[in-house]
């Protein structure tokens, strides 16, 4: 007996050719770990900056970093592949996501 698919397909429904990779797109993401005193800011700046991207990533008082990019659909999700990854200063343990429409609000991509 085979199941149906739990998803239909990619997107909602929508098929992978309506997808515009290049549609603004706001990524706020929480990422929790050792991520402070390391660089991880910096080092996601750099990233940030190489992809186009406008936001910022700062220091919250729990210990988490908080990022805020904007840009094309295709470059935060190239971040969020980043503050994933294993190439991270620190230790990630875990990136909490969430994906919005981009409000234009920010002119470059900072760290605070």
């Amino acid at each position: 007996m085979s199941l149906p698919p739990i998803h239909q397909g990619p997107s909602g429904g929508r098929r992978r050719e309506e997808l515009d990779l290049n549609e603004p797109l706001r990524l706020t993401a929480v990422v929790h770990g050792s991520v402070q005193g390391v660089g991880f800011r910096y080092w996601t700046w750099r990233h940030a900056e190489k992809l186009g991207l406008r936001g910022s990533a700062v220091n919250n008082a729990d210990g988490t970093v908080g990022v805020i990019a904007e840009g094309p659909r295709w470059a935060v999700g190239e971040l969020l592949k980043a503050l994933n990854s294993n190439d991270t200063p620190g230790a990630v343990m875990r990136v909490d996501s969430h994906f919005g429409a981009a409000t234009g609000g920010f002119a470059e991509f900072t760290t605070g």
